[in-house]
């Protein structure tokens, strides 16, 4: 049976059994019609709920405080009751702490403590996990992002960021782990609970409601072999959205000659030689030369240097992005325990999202182009054009609608065995598999040239510049052109899997001195396969036919010009267009579609290099065994208690590497397989100063495995004669930090305190482009691949196994990075003011200096400023908390886009403020509680600029979201 096939029958059955259990526990609680007598367990269940924000604070402060090492938590108010609606928000709430998001503005990937999200573990339930999909919006995702939205909070109970490590940890995260717990029936003891959630959402700027809902049931047995609990649950969300904004794919400036000009770099496009047909105002003739002295003259007030190095979006343009993201989520969890000293369990999660987007945008040409005239050109200070009028422009309509499915099924079972008071053993076995399929086709069509299309260009301060027609271009009759347009049908499909066993021995006590010593495998793969159709399908579309799905390809492939025997030919292409929801066109997708036979296409789309992101086909699999040996104690210094931690693991790792290359029109796939090992020595201790002052310290080594796609083995020659190769490097070292934390905290009371943690990272591991020489027997590639000169030139250089071949490739460098950064939480009841009342805050500050070889100035996606503030009130009922998360401007690239040395893509300091309010009706049957919700109050949008503050890169307007909800339990 196939891989698949078990997928599908385990997912079949994880559902059943699902569904069955919610029955099965939900019987007895719902027979219980009578009220529960006062002072049973019942009412201290309820309690939870009635303090549950609070009580969840006060549970995270305990957790601190009990914690040896640097470690921040999230508890649940309640079984199926986080404090936020997404893991990545909750996550956010911690200092150290930032998010990263998609573009309608749910949390997708954190990061930690100044680095990027690939340096971020991600557990579930202390097990490795991987998710196949492919990150936000644009994105590529090679790296070891976990992306967090396929998660619901209502499955989860608690979630841990470790911010320093102990021996016993996965490695893995230089950055810190984060380790996801999902719910378990003894979690919440009692005769049985079901608990319902209802929520319908609106997004300002959707037109529909969106729907979600969680059911959840637990319950425990006393049997005669033991006690015995089952809990089931689904979460389901149905999630419109609608994003509007404006794209640019960077900025760059004209291709010009004279003294001082093109300073900048870039030099994406130029002006046009002649005046364009059709062009007779400002005094313009049609063929009349457009030199320096014209473009002087008709851009008063601007120097020919200004002119030259003034910057215009490369493809500025309106976009809009609307859909619907499903998510359906199970989880099912079994515990046994048969006696005091034994505790069994079976965790399973299951989750699956689909996505359905149309994208459209409508773009501005000027990269590469060579047709416009500008006159009345300003620029600021900056080099940004302010103003303008661009005669003879061209724009065209890029049409990229995507479907996404992606699931992810992880099983867990493991148990705890107490023999007697010092000695427990605890198992765990793992194992998860996550498939994700995209598709992403795209139509593009042009205005026609000389046509008397203007732009008018105003860029005067606002978020992104104005740009203005002066035709309709909203209109499917304004005379659009396949001449220079093109179609592509691409798909993208991405296999994870995980799989592991963990076994840990602890001898001694275990709430204080003890040894402890474990073992584990872990085995991790990915698999990238593109897939990609283009030719065929434009060849049939606009490229004259004659060609089937599987037919040859065409050699040359015929431009998309509509010509005769076209699917959808010139004289045809308007029928196919109609207004669309932005000011400009669409198309009719299914009519489209239907016509130029898109599906046949796609189902026979062949292999491909690379993806529609440019996300590479390969595979990586690492296996690695590690054993770790920790001694915990307890002891007093100076008459107070000092908790320590002391240990080290070691790992080894063995890689295999496989990507395709082809050579001289022959595809074929390199496998590589690597080894490499380290040991990770860790030292946390906790002195208790005082009864509520507890200082901390931490040393240890962390690592984080590098990034896969720059080690994909596929080789391409820059040379006739096989003398120079380009070739990813399977053989980089990992990431590796050097880490120190010193802090402390005061408990005030309660659920309060005042903390402050000082950090320090020294990385290695940057890889910079470097050379290699070896034989060319070393470089993988087939001697008969090559062409008959690379042959001949080989063996005129002694043969394969005597030739060199000069390799180009990323290398390891001696770079460091060094990482300084102060984090400080207070977290404080205020019921001396207001019973009920209190708040919660937190700042972090970063610091980066990079010095040596290959290391960055600074780390990507990283703000040096973030704070989170939430004020609460909860009592007599009602829960009511406003928060509010501030991230400082980031760099997002590193320097060079575009050509323009200096440019790098930075992104906008964001704050966005969320409410949350609630109330319960104790005297109604299940004691409801309703609830409003509203995301993004304020309407915060995502912006990043090029550069330059005027310059805008991209702008996302994700909108409002107002959520009313009702959740009860039986």
């Amino acid at each position: 049976m196939s891989s698949s096939h078990r997928t599908r029958g385990i997912r079949q059955a994880l559902i059943g059994a699902t569904c069955l259990t919610t029955a099965l526990v939900a019987l007895p609680a719902l027979a219980q019609t009578a009220p529960a007598p006062q002072g049973s367990e019942a009412d201290s269940v309820e309690e939870i709920v009635v303090t549950g924000y609070r009580k969840s604070l006060a549970d995270a402060t305990n957790a601190k405080r009990e914690s040896v090492a640097f470690t921040d938590s999230v508890f649940a108010e309640d079984i199926g009751k986080f404090p936020d609606l997404n893991i990545a928000e909750s996550l956010n709430r911690i200092p150290g702490v930032q998010l990263t998001r998609e573009i309608n503005g749910e949390g997708l990937n954190v990061t930690i403590r100044g680095l990027g999200t690939n340096f971020t573990k991600i557990l579930l339930n202390g097990s490795q996990i991987a998710v196949a999909s492919s990150g936000r919006t644009d994105s590529q995702n090679q790296n070891r992002e976990v992306d967090l939205d396929l998660f619901p909070t209502e499955l989860f109970t608690r979630l841990d960021v470790h911010k320093t490590p102990t021996a016993g940890m996965v490695e893995g995260g230089v950055a810190g782990v984060v380790n996801m717990r999902s719910a378990r029936p003894f979690d919440y003891k009692g005769d049985g609970q079901l608990i319902y959630s209802l929520q319908a959402g609106k997004n300002n700027q959707a037109d529909d409601i969106s729907p979600r809902g969680s059911l959840i049931a637990s319950k425990t047995w006393e049997t005669p072999i033991g006690d015995f609990g089952l809990l089931g649950g689904v979460a389901i969300a149905r999630v419109k959205s609608t994003t509007t904004g404006f794209e640019s794919v960077g900025w760059s400036n004209a291709n010009m000659t004279c003294t001082g000009c093109n300073a900048t770099g870039g030099n994406n496009f130029n002006w046009a030689s002649t005046v364009p047909a059709g062009i007779t105002s400002n005094g313009l003739t049609p063929g009349q030369a457009v030199d320096n002295a014209l473009l002087a003259a008709l851009n008063p007030g601007t120097t020919l240097q200004q002119l030259s190095d003034a910057q215009l979006p490369r493809l500025g343009r309106d976009s809009w992005s609307s859909g619907e993201r499903d998510r359906d989520s199970y989880v099912l969890s079994a515990e046994w325990r048969p006696n005091d000293q034994l505790n069994v369990y079976f965790d399973t999660l299951y989750s699956k999202g689909s996505r359905s987007f149309e994208r459209i945008d409508m773009n501005w040409v000027v990269r590469n182009s060579n047709f416009m005239v500008p006159v009345g050109v300003k620029v600021n200070g900056e080099g940004v054009v302010t103003e303008g009028t661009f005669l003879n422009s061209q724009f065209f309509l890029e049409y990229r609608p995507y479907e996404e499915d992606v699931e992810v099924l992880n099983l867990n079972p493991g148990f705890t065995w107490r023999p007697n008071d010092w000695i427990k053993l605890d198992g765990q076995v793992n194992w998860s598999r996550s498939v994700f399929f995209r598709e992403a086709p795209t139509v593009l069509f042009n205005t026609p040239l000389n046509s008397g299309l203007n732009v008018t260009y105003a860029n005067g301060g606002g978020d992104y510049p104005s740009i203005k027609a002066n035709k309709d271009l909203n209109d499917p009759a304004l005379g659009w052109v396949w001449a220079g347009g093109r179609v592509n049908v691409q798909a993208e499909k991405r296999v994870t899997q995980t799989k592991g066993a963990h076994f840990d021995l602890t001898l001694g006590d275990d709430k204080g001195t003890n040894f402890k010593f474990g073992v584990a495998y872990d085995d991790v793969g990915r698999t990238i396969t593109a897939l990609d159709n283009s030719a065929r399908w434009q060849a049939f579309t606009c490229g004259g036919g004659g060609v089937t799905p599987q037919s040859p390809v065409p050699a040359p492939v015929p431009a998309c010009d509509g010509r005769a025997g076209s699917a959808i030919a010139q004289a045809n292409l308007a029928s196919y267009i109609k207004p669309g929801p932005l000011g400009f066109i669409t198309l009719d997708k299914d009519r489209f579609f239907t016509d130029s036979n898109y599906q046949a296409f796609l189902d026979s789309a062949p292999f491909s290099a690379a993806a529609a992101t440019g996300a590479a086909s390969g595979l990586i699999r690492e296996k690695t065994t590690g054993a770790y040996v920790e001694v915990n104690g307890a002891t007093q210094l100076l008459d107070r208690d000092l908790r320590f931690n002391l240990g080290a693991r070691y790992y080894s790792t063995d890689q295999t590497i496989e990507g395709p290359q082809t050579v001289n029109g022959v595809l074929s796939f390199l496998s590589r397989t690597t080894n490499y090992d380290g040991l990770l020595p860790s030292f946390n201790l906790a002195w208790n100063l005082r009864e509520d002052l507890i200082v901390r310290a931490s040393a240890s080594r962390t690592v984080t495995r590098p990034n896969p796609s720059a080690m994909l083995p596929g080789t391409t020659f820059a040379d006739p004669s096989a003398q120079q190769a380009n070739q990813g490097n399977p053989n980089l070292q990992p990431y590796t930090s050097n880490n120190f934390d010193i802090g402390g905290e005061w408990y005030t009371g309660g659920a309060g305190y005042i903390g402050v943690a000082l950090f320090r990272k020294e990385l290695t591991g940057f890889t910079v482009n470097g050379t290699n020489t070896i034989p060319f027997s070393q470089l993988g590639v087939p001697f008969d691949q090559l062409t008959n000169l690379q042959q001949q030139a080989i063996n005129n250089r002694g043969g394969p196994d005597a030739a060199t071949v000069t390799v180009q490739q990323q290398v390891n460098a001696d770079g460091v990075l060094t990482i300084l950064g102060q984090e400080v939480t207070w977290v404080q009841p205020l019921d001396f003011l207001l019973d009920g009342a209190g708040f919660t805050a937190n700042a972090t500050h970063v610091e980066q200096n990079a010095r040596g070889n290959g290391a960055p100035a600074q780390a990507v996606g990283i703000s040096p400023w973030t704070y989170n503030v939430t004020g609460y009130y909860e009592k007599h009922g009602a829960t009511v908390r406003l928060s509010y998360v501030w991230n400082d401007a980031q760099i997002s690239s590193g320097p060079g886009q575009n050509g323009i040395p200096v440019a790098t893509i930075n992104t906008d300091a964001r704050g966005q403020w969320d409410l949350s309010a609630s109330y319960q009706f104790d005297k109604l049957p299940t004691q409801p509680r309703v609830s409003l919700d509203v995301i993004n109050i304020t309407e915060e949008a995502q912006r990043s600029p090029f550069q330059w503050d005027s310059a805008a890169y991209t702008y996302y307007q994700p909108g409002r979201q107002i959520m009313l909800g009702i959740r009860g339990k039986f």
